[in-house]
């Protein structure tokens, strides 16, 4: 095969070039497809093989890193076309998106139908936005721009885009917080209640948004998470729950690329939200659901008012798509638990299954909460008797002993090591807790370096209403590295408001 009778061919060299979820391809500046394309960098192309193709933006390489005839992609592009060194690619220009019609008029604040969103989706699906077009198209949709019609058609777009699981039962479980509170792992303790009892509770949860930890990777510490379809099934069919990734599941996956944007933007509008949760549950094929809505000055929602608003238009959108849910509104003030970061929150976790003297008796509390709304919603539990059934399962050990087997069943069970690198933060006066700045606290346990580094975090010794000693020991810092370490510290100089004590 000649590459002047086929000029758009290339032969793929390897460059090892990580970046993270992105498709990259590497082009030299002198490489003649690129100059009789009229390619330029960050441009938009097709990338193929003979069965497969992708798109990606392309970086123009000025070294000899790669020869005018060779081509190099990112780890992730290279993965998605199975490629190898030497293996012969085509590139070719990007065709036209329809779906940015769209976008555009929902920059404009135009209503947008089904149509559009599905549209819209599928191109997402497809990788044909660029991460400027997910930018914009997150931007369009944010401060309340959806009515709840939108946001309705935007979610069943969203469901329809990935596998749906079927549990061939009447009656599927699912939870969910709305978060914007550090440490609120309830999840985990909910779902190991409700199967104990022996309902079927499939958990599929996202990773951290703009959070120190999100329920997956708090998980991960403890078990596998990255289950195919068929994995969760035999989990669910054996032990009648999981705890799972529900990106590894392929469930909605357009909301988990917007979710990475989002979280870049540290964004997260109303309209997204709902659409994020609800099509995860619906594709999981949650037939009741229970939604945790925390509220408070520094939460994700900060007013009743927008509380009750954020949950008519949940119970109508839910309605909508075929959910029974109910919306349980909470305390949103101060992180739940002990824990911030996931081996943390693990530990938690484990602390309150375990029945432990030290357990933290608030997110115990809302765990049983939770679990004892969701056992009513069932109608297998008369009214008023959730809480008292819930805590019977977790009390006789039943509950633990149902989380354990279901980690088992995903492939391990590992204990939590806490990390090596720490520092203690005291109080430099007397007085009574009277704040905790969630959002900055968050912030705080992210520079230490969670959730990617998984024992990373804060743990709490101090809840609001104690009194305070000078020189009490408020919380402690960790780090797996003392550099993630460094900036924790160099942010809690610049921010002495995290905590308040009067």
């Amino acid at each position: 095969m000649s590459m002047k009778k086929h000029p758009g061919i290339l032969k793929y060299k390897h460059l090892g070039i990580f970046t993270q979820n992105d498709n990259v391809v590497f082009l030299k500046h002198d490489c003649e497809v690129s100059i009789s394309e009229g390619f330029e960098a960050l441009t938009r192309i097709r990338v193929s093989t003979k069965t497969n193709s992708i798109v990606a933006s392309l970086n123009v390489i000025m070294s000899d890193i790669l020869r005018p005839d060779e081509i190099g992609l990112s780890n992730t592009a290279a993965e998605k076309l199975n490629v190898t060194d030497g293996d012969m690619l085509s590139v070719s220009h990007l065709e036209t998106i329809n779906s940015l019609n769209h976008l555009r008029a929902k920059i404009y604040n135009n209503k947008l139908n089904y149509h559009a969103y599905q549209e819209i989706v599928n191109d997402i699906i497809r990788g044909d936005y660029s991460n400027i077009h997910l930018s914009a198209f997150i931007t369009a949709c944010a401060g309340e721009r959806m009515d709840v019609d939108e946001i309705a058609n935007l979610t069943k777009a969203m469901v329809a885009s990935g596998i749906k699981l079927k549990w061939g039962k009447a009656m599927v479980m699912d939870k969910h917080c709305i978060g914007g509170l550090p440490g609120n792992r309830t999840t985990p303790i909910a779902v190991s209640i409700i199967t104990a009892f022996g309902l079927t509770m499939p958990k599929t949860s996202s990773r951290a948004i703009t959070s120190s930890a999100g329920t997956a990777d708090t998980m991960e510490v403890l078990t596998d998470v990255s289950l195919s379809p068929e994995q969760i099934k035999s989990v669910v069919e054996n032990e009648g729950g999981c705890f799972v990734w529900g990106d590894a599941a392929r469930l909605s996956p357009a909301d988990d690329i917007l979710i990475k944007v989002e979280k870049a933007l540290d964004i997260d509008s109303e309209g997204q939200l709902i659409a994020s949760v609800l099509s995860k549950k619906a594709a999981a094929g949650s037939t009741h659901v229970i939604i945790d809505m925390p509220v408070g000055e520094t939460a994700k929602v900060r007013s009743r008012k927008g509380a009750e608003l954020l949950k008519s238009h949940i119970e109508v959108v839910s309605k909508d798509v075929g959910l029974n849910t109910k919306v349980v509104i909470t305390d949103g003030a101060q992180p739940v638990g002990n824990g911030i970061g996931p081996v943390l929150e693990a530990m938690d976790v484990l602390a309150v299954l375990r029945r432990e003297s030290k357990a933290p008796i608030d997110l115990k509390e809302r765990a049983l909460l939770l679990a004892g709304a969701l056992l009513e919603l069932s109608g297998k539990v008369a009214k008023g008797d959730g809480i008292k059934v819930a805590n019977e399962l977790l009390e006789s050990g039943k509950a633990l002993n149902k989380f354990m087997a279901i980690c088992k069943a995903q492939g391990r069970f590992t204990e939590p090591v806490m990390a090596k690198h720490y520092h203690k933060v005291h109080s430099e006066k007397k007085g009574t807790l009277i704040r905790i700045d969630n959002r900055k606290i968050a912030k705080l346990a992210k520079l230490s370096g969670a959730p990617e580094f998984k024992a990373s975090g804060i743990r709490l010794n101090v809840h609001l209403g104690n009194t305070i000693k000078k020189g009490q020991l408020l919380y402690t810092i960790y780090a797996e590295a003392e550099g993630e370490l460094k900036y924790a510290l160099n942010y809690l100089k610049a921010h002495k408001n995290i905590m308040t004590i009067l």
